[in-house]
């Protein structure tokens, strides 16, 4: 990405070509937007990859809605952008808001363990990367509020629960990584984020009915400037834990399929009680998870 300056960078979306990745480049931008979206990082026989497992989880609900009796007919037809919805319309009351311990599947290997996306990464956190207890699939349905995910900080959440006498969620060391399965775009609810924000440090947040909400007077005044994050499958999305983001609300008769997850600085504590996978060290080689075969034979830890 040709740049004139980071004052022009801030007024539109901070994005690099995979092809013209430069790392010195990457981290500055990071470090001062909070964010930056890798277009093409992943090919397109990964994404499909990940595109079939989603297919066969959703294979999973259907028969699990048919045995309890809440669904006559599969949807086996139905194509992947609108089956999972179709099945749960009538009940949405139990409809998955995402997935998380599923996710030990061969498909998902090339996505959390990309050697390229690793390198970035590295670039960030260092040599000793975990891939941090918190990764997740996630359907966002048309017009739900139950995956209309709100104004935060991820480390809000960390914050909320576990808070370390070090310190806490605000010395964490983490990358986040969002990428979509289908287009993502403002009508189907992209992704909002306030660029810079991560300097704040960790921010009050008030719980709502599904999520966490940053609290109105540290969130209003910066809504003006607010990014929509259109991306497409294959572009990868690094940000801060501590930026301030949000879903869109979806208006399309489709789902909104992503995958999200986090790398950690590894010689940290998660500030939870899972200790998440070691995706690179130089200290422990031995631990760090090599192959598909290998993760979908691990559990979420």
């Amino acid at each position: 990405m040709n740049l004139s300056g980071m004052e022009q960078a801030g007024r539109k979306l901070v994005e690099l070509q995979a092809e013209d990745l430069r790392e010195e480049s990457l981290v500055s931008l990071f470090q001062e937007f909070g964010y930056v979206i890798l277009r093409r990082m992943f090919s397109p026989e990964v994404v499909q990859k990940a595109r079939e497992e989603m297919e066969l989880l959703v294979e999973t609900h259907a028969h699990r809605l048919l045995e309890e009796g809440r669904i006559s007919d599969a949807l086996s037809q139905e194509p992947f952008e609108t089956r999972l919805f179709r099945l749960y319309e009538s009940c949405m009351e139990i409809a998955p808001k995402s997935f998380r311990h599923e996710l030990h599947l061969r498909g998902l290997y090339e996505w959390f363990f990309h050697p390229r996306l690793l390198d970035v990464v590295e670039s960030i956190l260092g040599p000793e990367i975990r891939l941090y207890p918190n990764y997740t699939a996630r359907p966002k349905f048309p017009d739900w509020e139950g995956t209309l995910v709100l104004w935060h900080q991820d480390g809000g959440y960390t914050n909320s629960m576990e808070t370390a006498a070090s310190g806490g969620v605000t010395l964490l060391r983490m990358v986040n990584v969002w990428s979509p399965l289908v287009l993502a775009r403002v009508e189907n609810g992209c992704m909002q984020f306030v660029p810079g924000t991560h300097k704040l440090g960790v921010v009050p947040h008030a719980q709502k009915t599904h999520y966490l909400e940053i609290e109105k007077d540290y969130l209003e005044p910066r809504l003006s400037e607010a990014v929509d994050v259109e991306a497409d499958p294959g572009d990868v999305v690094l940000f801060h834990n501590l930026l301030f983001h949000c879903g869109l609300p979806n208006r399309v008769d489709t789902i909104r399929w992503s995958l999200d997850w986090r790398y950690q600085d590894a010689t940290q504590s998660t500030l939870r009680k899972e200790a998440g996978h070691l995706a690179r060290s130089r200290h422990q080689p031995e631990q760090v998870v090599r192959s598909a075969e290998e993760w979908a034979s691990l559990s979420f830890r």
